[in-house]
């Protein structure tokens, strides 16, 4: 067992071995197994980071940096000694620039306070995965969500990052501009590498106008299918769509009891739109109902009050947590593919038929605007083999359509098994870049690769 006492001589209270800190640093919310680590680094700045690095550099430890712990693949979890170096406290916006329609944070900062803090700029940050993760974190899984039908995911809002390797050296990776094609693109390869090659200790964002006209409606259908075809053309009709989700009947059922609310318990699409003027948002809502009738829509509840929508979207954010409810102490499953538009009715019709065959219950929803669908399996001991078998001939069937095994939650340890399938060579020049970046393995090993 390693001694903690030259790194609590560097840290003070900053280190905790407290065990509730531990428990609660080992786990994330949804992979199934837990394992704390040997303390946690609550670091404060770009110093208690390279010292705690120089300590497990020197020790032969392993680091993993943790974010808000939303994560879904098991990040979080050490396969070995470890050390947690919590984040969450480097929480400072470093740099507003609205000018240049760009911010600079501190990787502990959420997306929420972030959003507060930029609330008289008449600007946000649009990347929206439910959860009220770090920004730190969801750049390390390149994480996405409600609006990246319109905004993109954190690729596409990632302008610059500052990142400190496992030796210590801080580099600086991409420019302030819109674009440039100034050398290899290495800030890219840090954004979804789940921290196994360097810890991103500040972050540049693009930032957008705050929409001014915003109309939203919940479309129902008589079956998933014509729920999914509608969802495609209503992408290919070039409505400025801002999100774009599906709901099951089962998600359905499951929010109405979590919340007491009686919607219409029928495969839906929530959509939302932003909007130029008020004319324009009168026309494409009107377009966007025809083609949702055209496609078998039986029944439109439209949403164009604030109010209204904050209702609307509280039932696609409160899902996990009511099928938590409603499935108590449970491993929770979930599946994350993603597939070219156009396979997108195929691979939902798939995964509603292999739930039926093996005698599964889960739920099926996601932003198909994107592509990307999640199921949601609440499994109890008799189930878990079953799920699993599921969400393996889900993964190898969505690689089968040109598709991914995580269109957004990155890859951990739950999808590292479909690695190879889906980049096959590539994987090998993946394993020399963690080599090169480091090389005595301390950083989040076992994950990704």
């Amino acid at each position: 067992m390693p001694s903690l006492a030259a790194l609590r001589a560097l840290l003070g209270t900053r280190l905790s071995e407290n065990p509730y800190d531990c428990q609660s640093h080992g786990r994330d919310e949804n992979y199934p197994e837990s394992r704390p680590p040997l303390a946690v680094v609550f670091a404060e700045s770009r110093e208690d980071i390279r010292a705690t690095l120089a300590w497990a550099s020197a020790e032969g430890i392993a680091v993993i940096p943790y974010g808000a712990g939303t994560s879904l693949e098991g990040h979080l979890i050490p396969q070995g000694d470890a050390i947690s170096l919590d984040l969450s406290r480097m929480q400072r916006v470093v740099e507003i620039l609205p000018d240049d329609f760009l911010v600079v944070v501190e990787p502990g900062i959420t997306r929420t306070a972030l959003n507060v803090a930029l609330r008289d700029t008449g600007l946000f940050f649009p990347v929206d995965p439910g959860a009220d993760a770090s920004i730190g974190g969801m750049a390390a899984t390149n994480a996405s969500g409600t609006t990246t039908v319109r905004y993109g995911g954190m690729r596409q809002n990632v302008v610059a990052l500052e990142v400190m390797l496992a030796n210590g050296e801080t580099m600086r990776l991409g420019r302030r501009v819109r674009k440039t094609s100034s050398g290899y693109d290495l800030k890219d390869l840090f954004l979804g590498s789940g921290g196994t090659l360097g810890i991103i200790t500040e972050i540049t964002l693009r930032l957008h106008p705050i929409p001014a006209y915003v109309h939203a409606a919940r479309l129902y259908f008589p079956s998933l299918a014509a729920a999914t075809q509608a969802a495609y053309q209503i992408m290919a009709s070039a409505l400025p769509v801002a999100r774009m989700e599906l709901l099951d009947e089962l998600s359905l059922r499951l929010v109405n009891l979590a919340l007491g609310r009686q919607d219409p318990e029928q495969p839906a699409l929530f959509v939302e739109f932003h909007s130029s003027t008020l004319a324009a948002m009168d026309e494409e809502r009107q377009m966007a109902e025809e083609i949702a009738h055209d496609a078998g829509a039986i029944a439109i509840a439209s949403a164009r009050t604030a109010e209204e929508r904050n209702s609307l979207w509280e039932a696609r954010h409160r899902l996990y947590w009511s099928l938590v409810q409603y499935y108590p102490g449970r491993t929770y499953v979930i599946t994350d593919t993603a597939v070219p538009l156009a396979h997108l009715t195929e691979l939902v019709s798939y995964a509603q038929a292999v739930l039926a065959e093996i005698g599964l219950e889960g739920c099926i929803l996601g932003h198909v605007g994107d592509g990307n669908f999640h199921t949601l399996i609440a499994a109890g001991p008799a189930e878990m083999e079953r799920a699993r078998d599921f969400n393996a001939r889900l993964v190898h069937r969505a690689l089968e359509l040109g598709g991914t095994a995580s269109g957004e939650h990155g890859i951990g340890l739950a999808k590292r098994p479909y690695l190879e399938a889906e980049h096959g060579a590539a994987l090998g020049w993946m394993r020399r870049i963690k080599d090169l970046f480091d090389p005595d393995h301390i950083l989040n090993p076992g994950k990704v690769i």
